[in-house]
């Protein structure tokens, strides 16, 4: 079986944000997010087959500019971007969410309740359905005050050993042991992450992120480094990029290169798909065995200053970035 070793045409996928094969932060204080940048050449990441021995794609994970997909040829869209819409974090919700986000019921409860008239918003009967309540009012719900939850962010950069489900052996430890001191909030992992599976994994109690990333159509995109039991052919590498079928359903990836400085079995994927298992599921249907999967990226997130095993809060920025993703 060809290795992949010695083929000088095949590519190399290159990023320093995220970092691939490393926990080191990079010194060079950047924003941390992402960026493409354009060369020659045809392809949306590359050409296929480099015209020249020294041509090549890298993902490169020690740049100073930490750039992540360096590449060549035009970029997968263009024209002017869409602009998105920034929404503020304390804006005016409606009354049903504002008592289901403080645990009193479901929202489709709480509109009966409004309907019967037993919510007051500062001392006044409100009957009226979408009505909008302002983050300073007081609000009455069967006689007993409101007082919603606050929304709460945390980054996790996972260790292995901890699975977002206990499981039947009870060996495995549950991820939130390792976010239980962080906050007194109901928090949950956004996602499932098996034990041997490491890297980011967001936690929230906000309901409308949970369900925002639960969504198939949602497209924010995820980034993987996997490691292999041996080097990743070039044509299975092509073969991914071209997009597979598995199970009756077709798998298409962003981008897929090998990791610069390391073994072809050494891989960074992206794909929207927060399902963890469908990136173990490519490889093992091209008959490689999968030893580590760690995610370096969720939804503009990366893990830098977050070592194995710690977490931290969201910026407000970054909770604003995650609505509009």
């Amino acid at each position: 079986m060809n290795n992949g070793k010695g083929n000088k045409s095949n590519k190399k996928f290159s990023s320093s944000k995220p970092k691939f094969g490393s926990d080191k932060r990079s010194k060079s204080g950047d924003s941390g997010q992402p960026k493409f940048k354009k060369e020659t050449g045809n392809s949306s990441f590359g050409d296929n087959k480099p015209k020249d021995t020294n041509a090549s794609v890298k993902f490169n994970k020690d740049g100073a500019n930490n750039k992540f997909g360096a590449y060549k040829g035009k970029p997968r869209f263009e024209g002017k971007p869409k602009q998105k819409i920034v929404k503020s974090l304390n804006e005016d919700i409606r009354l049903n969410k504002y008592i289901s986000n403080s645990g009193a019921c479901s929202r489709r409860d709480a509109d009966i309740y409004i309907q019967s008239g037993n919510v007051s918003v500062n001392g006044i009967v409100i009957t009226e359905m979408g009505y909008k309540v302002k983050p300073n009012d007081i609000v009455n719900f069967d006689g007993s005050l409101v007082i919603p939850e606050k929304k709460e962010y945390i980054l996790l950069n996972k260790p292995k050993g901890f699975s977002t489900i206990g499981d039947a052996d009870r060996q495995t430890s549950n991820v939130m042991d390792l976010v239980r001191m962080a906050t007194k909030g109901k928090i949950q992992p956004v996602g499932r992450m098996d034990k041997s599976t490491t890297g980011l994994l967001l936690f929230t109690n906000d309901s409308d992120m949970l369900r925002k990333f639960t969504l198939p159509q949602q497209r924010s995109p995820k980034v993987y480094q996997v490691s292999l039991d041996k080097n990743l052919k070039y044509e299975d590498l092509e073969k991914v990029k071209n997009g597979l079928h598995i199970d009756d359903h077709r798998i298409q990836v962003e981008e897929i290169e090998y990791v610069e400085n390391q073994p072809k079995s050494e891989i960074g994927i992206k794909l929207t798909t927060s399902n963890v298992k469908v990136v173990r599921n490519i490889f093992e249907h091209l008959e490689y065995n999968v030893l580590k999967v760690d995610r370096v990226m969720f939804a503009g997130l990366t893990k830098k200053n977050i070592p194995r095993g710690n977490w931290r809060f969201l910026t407000d920025q970054e909770v604003i970035n995650l609505k509009n993703a």
